[in-house]
């Protein structure tokens, strides 16, 4: 299998190759965009326009992306504040997110701008996201501040955007080539390759493709103390079942027209074969349960202006997933099942100017969800499920002057199951308020109310051992304020002058929840269980500071700050022995800081340290907040050492990364230990 998976990674690469060769030779336009999408030459601080988000996104992007110990998705937004990461450890262990306790369901990931599915454990597999690719990635809560947007956004308690990188061309320019190998502990290896081609001046196209292969055996320790101060186990061991094969593969296609419209096609297709690493129970390492997926998606994107005033956008995606579970463990329930879910979406936006200071949009989404399930153990075992879903949103939006922002939406929502009558239609409504007291000061007052509702998906209601189809839907109450400032001195570290730049915000907010549904795992970790747990009352408060200080001497010293303190209670029954009580996973406080100092040559050459601290407080595994459930805070500090040089148009870039750098033994998820110390090594070559 390896064999065959290194084959299909060293084939895309050769057409890559081919590709690139082939591109070279059209005339080169006077128009040609002037952008080194590598490098740039100088670093400068400037001034920025007014903040004209109502909701202001944490964005990470560019080379600040890189900087960061991460090689997922999942391991860049550990570091935005009012998220909580469920990680199964290793490379190949399944990672979601959860913002501000709503649960994952109500996190909604876009990849450019489209919402991907819930194939896998009825959540994102964050992990199988590469960075390598990615030129941005941004969270909002609850909505963007745009209501240029398809439906379904406006239903979502927060949103996570992820942009893939946009190929860009100096003057002369037809070909951008890149080659990266990244190997490290755990029998790392994960070389990716990626060529933009400009095929004419309005028209490019990007091919990225990567392999990634790891062992997973890290060793760990386990203890666990009885309550009455004793130890019941303290064993040192490896983790065993925890390998990972995957290849991922993607091409884009980007077309600009005219100066207002554009369109977009991206491909995606992921494979791996990985173990299920267990949880560790009374001293037995489970070794039996293997996971093989293929995620495929076709999405496209149209957006143009009419008469300067009326906006359109267009998207249409077809996904195909498929995953196939096998567990051969005796000591567990024997399964080999196929899930292969197919799904159809379209939605289309229109938005309108009606005066320079108020907007209106309205937007359709339909969606098209089957799944095909089947334990291959079993004679005629085959099941069939369906859905159609409708949304409808209708939004408007106010400018007063630079002083007042207000947005308002509403959203229909109507679903309809296999062999059902089409549910009630849901209404939510949604309103945000900006106030900006001094309109030369970048400061700002938010305010959001928003309501959310979502059904259980296919893979709440049929994916868990018994099955639990009389889960009801889910409701939520988002009630948010914020205080945003924003600095930015002038001046520019070109003529060794000090210049700054200082974000800081502050919010607190209340979220209510009915019928809530939470997923933790059964023992095994791609079992789940699924249950409502009535009403649950959200508390928090999310502190933030970004901070980037240019120094003389081409210097730059960049520090983020996050945290949040969050308290989600069960107040369903009053006679419920965990009334009162944190639901699961749900730390009370929680942090992270990065702070990194770069250097930069007057050739242009980087050199750069960077280092995080993470940490997440004590919290519980089940619903009552006892003793025996207690889970222990855990913390981890990690370090990058990097360097980036320039060799007339070639670059070359080196970096070694230091995770866990004390070797602290901790757990995200009880019973799944995560990797102590471990290093990764990045050599990149880019023209």
């Amino acid at each position: 299998m390896i064999r065959r998976n290194i084959f299909i990674f060293f084939a895309a690469l050769g057409a890559l190759s081919a590709l690139a060769q082939n591109t070279g030779s059209e005339p080169e336009q006077a128009g040609d965009t002037i952008y080194n999408d590598f490098h740039i030459e100088e670093v400068e601080v400037t001034a920025r326009a007014l903040t004209k988000d109502i909701i202001i996104p944490q964005t990470l992007k560019g080379e600040e992306l890189q900087r960061l110990n991460a090689l997922t998705v999942a391991d860049a937004i550990r570091y935005f504040s009012g998220v909580q990461l469920k990680d199964y450890g290793g490379v190949g262990g399944i990672k979601t997110i959860n913002v501000r306790s709503m649960g994952s369901q109500h996190t909604a990931v876009y990849y450019n701008g489209v919402q991907l599915g819930n194939a896998q454990n009825g959540q994102v597999d964050l992990g199988r996201f590469s960075l390598d690719n990615l030129e941005q990635i941004q969270l909002y809560k609850g909505q963007k501040s745009d209501i240029f947007q398809s439906a379904k956004e406006f239903g979502a308690a927060g949103n996570v955007y992820l942009t893939t990188r946009k190929p860009y061309f100096k003057t002369g320019e037809r070909t951008h080539v890149r080659a990266q190998m990244r190997f490290g502990s755990f029998a790392l290896a994960n070389p990716n390759v990626g060529v933009d081609v400009k095929l004419t001046d309005a028209l490019s196209l990007t091919l990225d493709a990567e392999y990634v292969y790891s062992n997973g055996k890290y060793p760990f320790r386990y203890k666990r103390v009885l309550p009455d101060g004793t130890t019941a186990y303290d064993t040192t061991a490896v983790r065993q079942n925890g390998d990972i094969n995957a290849v991922r593969a993607e091409l884009g296609l980007h077309h600009y027209y005219r100066t207002t419209g554009f369109w977009r096609v991206h491909v995606y297709n992921y494979w791996s074969e990985r173990g299920v690493p267990g949880a560790i129970v009374n001293n037995v390492w489970r070794n039996g349960e293997r996971l093989r997926d293929r995620n495929t998606f076709v999405q496209g994107t149209w957006q143009d202006v009419w008469w300067n005033r009326w906006s359109t956008r267009l998207l249409l995606k077809y996904a195909n997933d498929y995953t196939h579970y096998k567990n051969y463990d005796e000591k567990l329930l024997p399964s080999n099942n196929e899930y292969l879910q197919q799904e159809i979406y379209l939605s289309l936006a229109n938005k309108i100017q009606v005066f320079n200071w108020w907007d209106l949009s309205v937007a359709y989404d339909y969606q098209y969800n089957a799944l095909n399930r089947e334990n291959l153990l079993l004679e005629n075992s085959k099941e069939f499920f369906d859905r159609h879903s409708h949304w409808l949103s209708a939004a408007t939006a106010f400018n007063v002057k630079e002083y007042l922002r207000l947005q308002a939406s509403v959203l229909m929502t109507a679903i309809q199951n296999r062999k059902s009558k089409i549910e009630n239609p849901k209404i939510t409504p949604g309103i945000f308020v900006s106030f900006r007291p001094y309109p030369k000061i970048d400061l700002s007052l938010n305010a959001f109310y928003k309501q959310s509702y979502r059904y259980p998906t296919f893979n709440d209601l049929y994916y868990t051992d018994l099955g639990n189809a009389n889960l009801r839907p889910e409701l939520a109450r988002q009630h948010s304020v914020e205080v945003a400032y924003r600095i930015t001195n002038q001046k520019s570290q070109i003529t060794n002058d000090f210049g700054y730049e200082i974000a800081v915000s502050a919010s607190y907010y209340y979220n209510r929840v009915t019928d809530k549904i939470i997923a933790y795992p059964k023992g095994q970790q791609f079992r789940w269980t699924m249950l409502n747990l009535g009403t649950v009352k959200i508390n928090g408060v999310d502190a933030k500071a970004d901070m980037s200080f240019y120094l003389p001497l081409r210097f730059v010293l960049r520090t983020r700050l996050n945290y949040t303190y969050n308290t989600a209670i069960d107040v369903t029954n009053p006679s419920d022995t965990y009334y009162g009580h944190q639901i699961p996973y749900i730390p009370w406080h929680s942090g992270s800081a990065v702070a990194g100092l770069e250097w930069t040559s007057k050739r242009g050459d980087h050199y750069g340290l960077n280092y995080s601290f993470i940490y997440v407080g004590e919290r519980y595994s089940q619903q009552e907040n006892t003793v025996y459930n207690h889970v222990q805070p855990w913390y981890t500090h990690d370090m990058t050492i990097y360097g980036e040089w320039c060799i007339q148009r070639y670059w070359l870039k080196a970096n070694i990364e230091i995770n866990n750098l004390l070797g602290q033994d901790y757990e995200v998820i009880q019973n799944y230990p995560m990797p102590k110390q471990n290093v990764r090594c990045t050599v990149a070559f880019r023209y």
